[in-house]
């Protein structure tokens, strides 16, 4: 009999349909059954000994919440025996209904019960347990997870133990992953926590990679390509994030006309064994990254999300340093700028920072400019060994880029089709900030834009970054990183910008509530309480928008 080894997790809703996301033991049928009627079948697909299926379900009403279950060649395995949670459900929206965007990144796993929790409260188990506790409240439409889902080079110490009664740890990569199977163990390890699952299982979420889901640094520079190019275990590494990112997280991404269009995920369903034809797209993707994309769009209601790969479409040559191969910023560009007055917020996700501390953001040109060579080869040598050290390779590492972006921002936010807002959601940085733009009087965009920042969900937050963050936004790291800027012949970026909240340091959760023309903003904190539980404690609300 077929059991049930991860998930459900709820990927894709509208109005009508959804996908459901399941990992079986063995090959078969995969169903899932709404209380009302709604449903959908489908066969696993196998990668590397494992069976997954993406159900699509259709027949869904708008506006309504049907409660669902999962079943395996006929058996139900989904709701859990004696579950402590509520049931699962689709929740389909309506048209003009108000959508509750949550999201933030980086989660370390939390450790097996019982044992103490190194880095605190885990603000994902805090929002399921505030749900589970009045399941018909107020709960988000979507949640974002801006990157670092799992960690490949930074494993727990219940990995670490698992990893070393199956190989020799004294060997590279040592106590990082090596393959797919040990992937997927970050996914058990991560997404089979009892309210990670529920909750994953009842929100729908749209995901994407940052550097740790393959390792720090990930494509920071053509040098550190070629360095890991030269290293024996780097390539089953890449080749088996990549294979694992599009199976546990890329595909849920994707609409179902989408998925119907996708010449991979045909490939792979239709062979006994879709390893071979997942692999080579992985090959693919590490020889021509131009030719795969990872962005994708995703339009709830008049809310219109444009996430971008903010890593993996890099050109990393020097000369033609660009965040978004020339292919990709079109497509951003085209998805951006696509049918105008057809959205009233634009959300541009990106699992970097668009707008950093100044000081920050200066330093990352300056080292850029050091790296092209604009100092001598000497200066270049040390801008690439500082590069990796201080992790400069935000969009402000990528100067063209981020001027592109802010062209592109102001033209989708100016004119009579105009939305209220325009914000950029990221995270990475282990805290959680505003920022707001400020373009040269009479060339700014008629929508309100902001630079949103939520990080870490799960993760530690050393007092160094707390310490340089806040030095970062001062007037004195001003004054320091133009004069780190001038020394690389760097010029000013052409739109200024302030802090308007921050920073915030904790494990956390930003939530954008939008109806209409208008947009409130809550940042929340979980923290513990009496008996050892946690809650969401509300750190931070503002309006946005009142149009």
């Amino acid at each position: 009999m077929a059991e049930l080894r991860l998930g459900p997790l709820l990927r894709y809703a509208d109005g009508s349909s959804a996908t459901v996301w399941v990992e079986a033991s063995r090959p078969c049928a995969a169903e899932v059954r709404c209380a009302d009627g709604a449903g959908g079948e489908t066969q696993t697909f196998q990668v590397c000994g494992h069976h997954y299926a993406l159900v699509p379900v259709t027949g869904l009403t708008p506006g309504t919440s049907s409660p669902y279950e999962v079943l395996l060649d006929g058996v139900r395995v989904w709701p859990l025996p004696d579950s402590p949670f509520p049931e699962s459900v689709i929740r389909t929206p309506a048209e003009g209904d108000t959508v509750r965007v949550a999201f933030g990144s980086c989660r370390w796993a939390a450790p097996p019960h019982g044992e103490p929790d190194p880095v605190g409260q885990d603000a994902l188990d805090t929002l399921a347990a505030r749900i589970a506790t009045d399941p018909d409240g107020e709960r988000p439409d979507v949640l974002l997870l801006l990157g670092d889902q799992v960690y490949a080079d930074e494993t727990s110490p219940a990995t670490r133990r698992w990893l070393a009664a199956r190989r020799d740890l004294g060997d590279p990569p040592g106590s990082g992953v090596a393959d797919y199977e040990e992937y997927t163990h970050l996914y058990y390890e991560s997404w089979l926590d009892p309210e990670i699952r529920w909750l994953l299982s009842t929100v729908p979420t749209c995901m994407v990679f940052d550097d740790h889901d393959v390792i720090d640094d990930w494509n920071t520079s053509a040098a550190w390509v070629e360095d890991m190019r030269a290293t024996p275990w780097w390539r089953e590494r890449l080749l088996s994030g990549l294979m694992s990112y599009w199976v546990h997280q890329h595909l849920g991404n994707l609409s179902p006309a989408e998925l119907d269009s996708d010449p991979l995920y045909a490939a792979v369903r239709e062979t006994p064994d879709g390893t071979d034809e997942l692999r080579a797209f992985a090959c693919k993707a590490d020889v021509d990254p131009a030719s795969v994309r990872w962005s994708y769009r995703r339009d709830f209601g008049r809310v219109r999300l444009v996430m971008v790969d903010s890593r993996a479409a890099r050109v990393l040559d020097e000369e033609n340093r660009s965040m978004l191969a020339p292919g990709e910023e079109r497509w951003v560009r085209e998805q951006v700028l696509d049918g105008p007055g057809s959205y009233d917020h634009l959300l541009i996700g990106t699992s970097l920072p668009w707008l950093l501390p100044h000081l920050v953001h200066d330093a990352e040109a300056w080292n850029a400019a050091l790296c092209r060579g604009e100092r001598g080869a000497r200066w270049a040598r040390f801008g690439e060994d500082l590069r990796r050290r201080a992790d400069l390779e935000h969009w402000a590492a990528f100067p063209a880029s981020f001027e592109a972006l802010v062209e592109l921002i102001a033209e989708a936010g100016s004119g009579p089709d105009a939305p209220a807002t325009v914000c950029v959601l990221s995270g990475d940085v282990h805290h959680a900030y505003i920022a707001e733009p400020r373009w040269p009087e009479g060339s700014g965009p008629d929508a309100r834009v902001l630079q949103l920042t939520c990080s870490p969900v799960h993760n530690s937050i050393p007092l160094s970054i707390r310490l340089g963050f806040r030095f970062g936004w001062s007037a004195v790291g001003r004054f320091l990183g133009r004069r780190f800027a001038g020394h690389g012949a760097c010029p000013q970026p052409s739109v200024d910008w302030r802090r308007t909240g921050g920073p915030w340091f904790g494990n956390q959760l930003m939530t954008l509530t939008l109806r209409g023309r208008s947009a409130g903003l809550r940042l929340e904190q979980a923290r513990a309480v009496r008996g050892g539980k946690a809650r969401l404690a509300l750190v931070s609300e503002s309006v946005l928008s009142e149009k």
